[in-house]
């Protein structure tokens, strides 16, 4: 090999060997649901079909519409417990049917003003954690009903705090807090700085797409925190008439049969990185006079035609 032939090879091999070594990545699928027709898991909360008979009967009707998941409140298990019913045994019929419990609904009166009354709540709130633990739920809605009006927002944060490590360390749950126009914790962003002023890794919100427009919170400020942050986002939509300040639950109609710009908040979700259930909330007296089973597959289909609109 001549010199000049053997000089050219080596600068190539030590260019080759000085280079940056990359190793190829595989980014992870993302994971869908409903046939691939939704980022989210879609869930049902029973209060769109509040009529029927027993939870046994709302969990049937989930299954067989195709829900992912299914979202009772703590007087149904309450009610199932008192007829002679076993949680536990309830919840693995709700896996053997291919559904999960993402949140109950709730721990009401869990956040009062005083040492006193905050320390009375605990046996009915250790009491709905046990029932939502024993059904395999995931996450306990803590709702801020009784937090006094003006509230102490330090006060409110401290004892969220305390109810996240009640939850995590004695019933393996996730305590999330949840804001509603009719009580003093009103709009997602109270919910937010209780949340963040709990200073805690397991404190979260549950947004509600109806009361983030009747609290007239807004939807704005969704891009401006993390889809980590929410535990689950209650979802429906709103009519044009009667005015904002008439509406009330009764309301709620069906995702994409009112005015709320639900493509552009799915949206904003997907792009804060939000992966949990999307649940279905109606408490709408009218749907109720009607075939439940008909209501919970009209409902699961209304939001999917959203999610496509949304391009997620």
């Amino acid at each position: 090999m001549d010199r000049r032939k053997f000089i050219t090879i080596s600068a190539a091999s030590s260019a080759v060997l000085a280079a940056p070594f990359k190793i190829a990545t595989v980014s992870k699928p993302e994971k869908r649901y409903q046939n691939g027709a939704s980022p989210w898991p879609i869930c049902l909360d029973t209060a769109t079909i509040r009529t029927a008979s027993s939870l046994r009967e709302k969990v049937s009707i989930a299954a067989k519409a195709g829900y992912d998941a299914i979202e009772p409140w703590d007087n149904e298990l309450e009610q199932f417990e008192a007829e002679g019913g076993n949680l536990k045994d309830l919840g693995k019929e709700i896996a053997d049917l291919g559904l999960f419990v993402p949140s109950v609904i709730g721990l009401w009166n869990a956040l009062p003003p005083t040492q006193e009354l905050f320390d009375e709540s605990l046996k009915d709130t250790r009491r709905r954690m046990r029932m939502a633990a024993n059904i395999g739920s995931q996450h306990i809605q803590t709702i801020p009903n009784t937090v006094g009006d003006p509230y102490d927002p330090k006060w409110v944060a401290a004892r969220y705090r305390d109810l996240i490590e009640i939850a995590k360390n004695d019933y393996n749950l996730e305590a999330a807090l949840v804001f509603v126009k009719y009580f003093p914790l009103k709009t997602l962003g109270q919910a937010m700085a209780i949340a963040l002023d709990a200073d805690h890794p397991g404190a979260m919100v549950i947004p509600d797409t109806y009361h983030m427009y009747i609290s007239e919170g807004g939807f704005n400020g969704l891009p401006l925190v993390s889809g980590k942050s929410f535990a689950i986002f209650q979802f429906s939509d709103a009519p044009a008439t009667p005015a904002l300040n008439q509406l009330d639950d009764s309301h709620r109609v069906y995702p994409g049969d009112g005015i709320l710009p639900l493509a552009k908040i799915l949206q904003d979700l997907k792009a804060i990185g939000f992966d949990k259930c999307v649940s279905l909330e109606l408490y709408n007296p009218e749907y109720w006079k009607q075939d439940l089973q008909q209501v919970a597959e009209t409902g699961l289909r209304k939001t999917l035609s959203v999610i496509r609109e949304a391009g997620v």
